[in-house]
């Protein structure tokens, strides 16, 4: 039975502003971290400093996402334009104008040259990576889509709407597969499990549902945290996920049978965050956990196995 050590490494400070999304960058010492300042900022998780602003940006990110296998980092924001920006140079390559209203979250395959954005506009829009154009877009929800998940064998997308439902649609075609309700208030994270046996949902309602991936039948739910469930993010080697919430605290849990193996907070001793937790990412270099806050700081944490 796995167990977990925590402890805080260190505080990435500098942002003036909440920051709600983080990304890996291509070499595992990166990291990207974007909010409600004027930049995306590129830190050192080597020296736990801040090393550059990659770009400026005229509004709010929303979402980072560091399309596999190459050094281009898409960034959504809150007016609803992404910029496509490669970290090398630092230069903008694409600026994929569409959306009206904040996009919220964007996803890559890995076998194919396709992008693909959400938007608070109820809208989704698949655009080609090699030459930034835009292949598909359809509506989606009356109301915000606020978050992706693509099926390990990429056949599925989900998509996790303001109205608590899921909808399915095949990723070879975009046809509308199946629509589900899974949350009282809006989906807020969706995520496959890494062996594809199952699909995670976390909601505004403060639940969290666990789904058969193949047939998205229900296996089961619980209140994880207080408040919204922000972020569910799998470690890479580990049997073990980490949630984020609105309720200022970070839970690591086993992944084989959902137990609460760990609580990242003040009230459990830990130096955590003040405010509420937006996001979260593994950084590879160390298999350390990276949460970002609307209290303006990025944490890292390293969780190490005891058994």
């Amino acid at each position: 039975m796995i167990a977990l050590e925590v402890h805080k490494k260190g505080t990435l400070s500098g942002h003036q502003n909440p920051i709600f999304t983080v990304e890996n960058g291509p070499e595992p010492s990166m990291l990207f971290t974007g909010g409600n300042d004027k930049g995306v900022v590129q830190w050192n998780m080597d020296t736990l400093a801040f090393e550059r602003v990659l770009c400026p940006v005229q509004s709010s990110v929303y979402a980072l996402h560091l399309l596999p296998g190459t050094n281009l980092m898409a960034i959504g924001t809150r007016s609803g334009l992404v910029q496509v920006v490669d970290i090398t140079t630092g230069q903008s390559v694409a600026k994929l104008e569409h959306h009206q209203r904040p996009v919220f979250d964007i996803k890559s395959f890995r076998d194919k040259p396709e992008l693909i954005l959400s938007s608070e506009d109820g809208t989704v829009s698949v655009w080609d990576t090699a030459g930034f154009r835009l292949l598909y877009h359809f509506k989606v929800a009356e109301q915000t889509v606020r978050a992706i998940a693509i099926s390990n064998d990429e056949k599925t997308i989900v998509f996790g709407t303001k109205d608590g439902k899921l909808k399915i649609y095949s990723a070879l075609d975009y046809g509308l597969l199946m629509e589900i309700p899974a949350h009282n208030m809006p989906v807020t994270s969706l995520i496959f499990s890494p062996d594809g046996r199952f699909l995670l949902t976390g909601g505004r309602d403060a639940k969290l549902n666990v789904l058969n991936a193949a047939d998205f039948s229900a296996v089961r739910s619980f209140i994880p945290h207080m408040f919204t469930v922000y972020a569910i993010k799998y470690h890479p080697t580990l049997p073990v996920f980490a949630t984020a919430s609105r309720d200022k605290s970070v839970k690591l849990w086993a992944a084989d049978d959902f137990r609460l193996l760990r609580t990242i907070s003040f009230e459990k001793g830990l130096e955590g965050h003040l405010l509420s937790v937006n996001d979260l990412i593994w950084n590879s270099h160390k298999e350390q956990l990276v949460s970002v806050s609307d209290d303006k700081k990025a944490m890292v944490w390293d969780v190490r196995a005891t058994h």
